[in-house]
């Protein structure tokens, strides 16, 4: 492959009768091609950045409007009502801009102008309408007049062809709710656990709570939803899913299987190429904005925000809480496979490898790189995730492989008599045998 060439695509050689330079002609062949896709994704990448920053118009709108004004102005119509004039009069005159090209140019930028004005009249007439959540909360199967009058509008009003990030500026902002119906809702939903003498004082406590500290922090929320989209994300995602302190393998992350009722081949290799390489045509879309938003019923447009992380994103653990490091582009992906971890490189000469190459990285000498975990073979697994919290505790964490395999990680800050990660597990281990031994008498006699 090209990047594990590049280190030897210029050779030089110093000797008595000079300098042997050799140049390796398919390395830099891989270059040349990888450096033309680069540039590629950044020209679609500018493109479709164009089309979602006009979005509900189009840039073939902003030419249909410059031809109308500059139509008016030969039939001496002035539908700017003088403004074409003031901006003629405000443009420098010299021999590179006569009277004629003043007009001209004067009639682009007030057309300019009257076009971005439009994107966002409209833009704001479909916030307005997305305020709108009567139709949550109507019958399935049923919709109410003004229901149907307001899908038509919003219909009309989204445009043609919407990319992925085509309705975020005209997604509304969420609003904050009053203190009343925060404080209602909170009793409501701890009614169910709580006898009549504790919900009593509960609502004696939520009363004092709105007296006092309510008021106040009602503000800083008030202040916050006018710059920010959601003022509620960034706080949950830190101090609810990042401090979360629960398994990850088992309770966040997501996966992919590439059967259903239908199994397409018994190689695994074939199947995970296919998984692979269809992963990739995946992200080459999400990259370059090109999916269709998801939108309920088929109209109403939803956030997607969160599609931005689905790709080179993880979760760095930490003591206290931990943090989401996002990388722009990768070009490999890991690969566990029996206690060891490869990188296998997905591009070959700036393209995606075809699910056919992408099978043939399945032995180790085929260009798969290992990544340091020969120093201790028999203690790797992939049930890691969390570490200590303490100075003199462990960080604990496991994952259940198929129906007899449970996998621990275990790591603590010092190797010492009171801290040692493997004598902790051999505990652990001795546990899960007695455990098996409660359920297989017979084992135990033996």
């Amino acid at each position: 492959m090209a990047e594990a060439h590049q280190a030897v695509a210029f050779q030089f050689t110093v000797t008595p009768d000079g300098i042997d330079l050799q140049l390796s002609r398919e390395v830099l062949k891989h270059i040349y091609l990888s450096g033309v896709t680069s540039w590629k994704k950044r020209a679609i990448r500018f493109k479709n950045g164009v089309l979602t920053g006009v979005y509900p118009a189009s840039p073939s709108s902003w030419l249909i409007v410059v031809i109308a004004i500059m139509s008016t102005m030969y039939a001496r119509i002035d539908p700017s009502m003088g403004m074409i004039d003031r901006i003629k009069t405000s443009l420098p005159v010299s021999e590179f801009m006569t009277v004629q090209t003043q007009t001209v140019l004067s009639a682009i930028l007030f057309a300019t102008g009257l076009w971005l004005s439009f994107i966002f009249l409209l833009r704001y007439i479909l916030k307005a309408l997305l305020s709108y959540h009567g139709w949550i909360f109507e019958s399935h199967g049923k919709m109410s007049f003004s229901t149907k009058v307001w899908l038509s509008f919003v219909k009309l009003l989204s445009g043609r062809r919407p990319l992925l990030y085509s309705f975020q500026a005209s997604l509304p902002h969420l609003p904050v709710p009053s203190i009343d119906d925060t404080i209602n809702r909170y009793l409501e939903s701890v009614r169910p656990l709580l006898d009549d003498e504790q919900y009593k004082q509960m609502e004696i406590v939520a009363n004092d709570f709105k007296k006092d500290p309510a008021p106040k922090l009602q503000k800083h929320l008030k202040l916050k939803s006018w710059w920010a989209t959601n003022y509620v994300s960034d706080w949950w995602e830190e101090y609810i899913y990042l401090r979360g302190r629960d398994p990850i393998m088992v309770n966040s992350n997501f996966y992919t299987m590439d059967l259903l009722y239908v199994i397409p081949t018994h190689r695994q290799a074939s199947r995970a190429a296919n998984i692979v390489h269809a992963m990739l045509q995946y992200r080459r879309k999400l990259e370059r904005g090109e999916l269709t938003p998801l939108r309920a019923l088929g109209i109403v447009p939803m956030c997607s925000f969160q599609y931005e992380r689905m790709f080179n994103t993880t979760r760095i653990p930490g003591i206290e809480t931990d943090f989401v490091q996002h990388l722009k582009d990768r070009k490999h992906l890991v690969v566990y496979h029996r206690g060891r971890f490869f990188k296998v490189w997905l591009y070959y000469g700036g393209r995606h490898l075809w699910p056919s190459e992408l099978e043939l990285h399945q032995t180790p000498q085929q260009q798969l790189n290992l990544i340091d975990t020969q120093k201790f073979p028999k203690y790797v697994g992939a049930g890691g995730g969390f570490g200590p919290v303490a100075d003199d505790g462990y960080g604990v964490s496991y994952i259940i492989v198929g129906e007899n395999l449970i996998t621990f990680h275990i790591s603590s800050k010092f190797s010492s008599p009171e801290t040692d990660s493997f004598r902790f597990g051999q505990n652990i281990r001795q546990a899960m045998l007695d455990i098996r031994a409660l359920f297989n008498p017979k084992e135990k006699k033996m």
